[in-house]
């Protein structure tokens, strides 16, 4: 699909090595047609070897170099990498950020720059399992949410929404979910250990027990509560320990820290905004 463009990261992260990985295995981009600009020299190395990427530490460099500009940094370093880029994006380049909690307008003002596309994967991507929502200004082309699709969809399953909003609240829900997901199966392996199990009996087991309720959940097409009600006997040894999770508010609480993770997006969009500013004078 993008035999013709070649495509930047700004950031060879954790992320940005997901998207690599998923784009030149599942052939829609030669490796040479991949460039990953980062300030750390032994990462460049690292993934230029690993994927036969051409690799720079210059951020500018790179945008020049690219069709498609990808943002793949920290959200912190947005101040500082902007200025960088501004100016070397051509006009129908496409910028797409996967900047948690960085509003479009921090970066299409600090790039001086129109089409932009704002995407929030998360963590499962790494692994072609991941999930993205993701957005983009009107001015950006159907080829190029085209390309935005096929790049984001290299790392698993996508959904598009017209409203920018939602990016924040994709990011408390999905973006940070894994992180929620794997507190719960520490204390659950916790729990089997508490009683006797081998921490690695107790690790399968709540590994496959999630796995296979995830996937028997996606088939069945079920809601999760009437799933919930099909495994709790009256009086039975799943209805004690909901009984005493909902008791100690187990929903208050995953309710009030994604809520949490919610305001916290939206506020790094206002600190961003300040950075932004600041880097773009």
């Amino acid at each position: 699909m993008f035999n013709d463009r070649t495509i930047s990261f700004i950031g060879g992260g954790v992320m940005g090595e997901a998207m690599i990985r998923g784009l030149v295995e599942q052939k829609l981009v030669a490796p040479d047609r991949v460039v990953v600009a980062d300030p750390w020299q032994p990462r460049l190395d690292e993934l230029g070897e690993r994927h036969g990427v051409q690799v720079t530490r210059d951020n500018g460099e790179a945008a020049e170099a690219g069709q498609i500009v990808v943002l793949s940094i920290k959200p912190q370093s947005v101040g500082a990498v902007l200025p960088q880029i501004r100016g070397r994006l051509r006009g129908d380049d496409l910028l797409l950020s996967i900047l948690a909690g960085t509003p479009i307008r921090i970066l299409a003002d600090g790039s001086a720059h129109a089409p932009v596309v704002r995407a929030m994967p998360n963590t499962p991507a790494q692994i072609g399992r991941g999930i993205s929502v993701w957005t983009a200004t009107p001015e950006v082309s159907g080829r190029q949410r085209d390309e935005a699709r096929a790049i984001l969809g290299a790392l698993g399953r996508e959904i598009f929404l017209d409203d920018e909003r939602y990016l924040d609240m994709a990011t408390a829900l999905s973006g940070s979910g894994p992180g929620y997901v794997f507190l719960l199966m520490e204390a659950l392996i916790d729990s089997g250990v508490h009683m006797g199990f081998p921490r690695r009996v107790s690790e399968e087991l709540v590994v496959e027990t999630l796995r296979g309720s995830v996937e028997f959940a996606a088939q069945s097409g079920k809601h999760a509560a009437e799933l919930r009600n099909q495994v709790t006997s009256p009086g039975g040894t799943t209805a004690a320990a909901l009984y005493h999770m909902e008791k100690g508010g187990l929903r208050t609480v995953v309710s009030r820290g994604i809520w949490a993770a919610y305001q916290r997006s939206i506020e790094l969009g206002r600190v961003g905004d300040e950075r932004g500013k600041g880097g773009a004078d």
